[in-house]
């Protein structure tokens, strides 16, 4: 049984993968948002934008196949909320995206990301500042305000958990407009 909190975190992954906001997910919105978030860490070597990249396109594919209900080649918000009843359909996909936007905000391969490269991967994707500082926080971050890659990565995969409530990432979801 999914949460309202999930139902609540996949309607504004929804909204921010619509990245032209025309009210579907089309591979253009993935392409949109993978530059805009590639480009959001400019320390980042090139092998981890294009990770990034090519979880993106996995992403859109896995999309596409699995929700893409009538055939029609985007994915609407209806479609959009299978994600919350079946979600072993997308964990790969969820675990290689996971890794590869938290691996990107680590571009000196310490294992840690620190705030401002993981507020400017926050912000490309679309999130609001309050709620991406409320995250950070809720990570954890240690004395020199960096949180484990680790602990990210697993913080995004709890997100797409229907089961799961209380989490970090629900602070994503307070107070947004979305």
């Amino acid at each position: 049984m999914a949460t309202t909190e999930a139902t609540d975190r996949v309607r504004l992954v929804f909204s921010l993968f619509d990245a032209d906001g025309n009210g579907y997910i089309e591979p253009a919105d993935f392409e949109l948002m993978g530059d805009r978030v590639a480009a959001a860490v400019p320390a980042a070597d090139e092998a981890a934008k294009d990770r990034l990249l090519g979880a993106f396109r996995r992403y859109w594919d896995t999309l596409v196949t699995e929700l893409d209900a009538n055939g029609d080649g985007r994915i609407s918000p209806e479609e959009f909320t299978a994600i919350v009843l079946n979600p072993q359909r997308f964990d790969a996909t969820v675990d290689e995206f996971a890794d590869a936007l938290a691996t990107l905000g680590d571009p000196d391969g310490d294992g840690h990301v620190t705030r401002p490269d993981f507020v400017a991967l926050m912000t490309a994707i679309g999130f609001e500042r309050p709620n991406i500082e409320a995250l950070f926080d809720a990570f954890g971050p240690d004395g020199g305000d960096r949180v484990a890659v680790s602990a990210w990565a697993d913080g995004i995969r709890d997100y797409y958990r229907p089961e799961k409530s209380g989490i970090p990432g629900d602070h994503l979801t307070t107070g947004t407009s979305r």
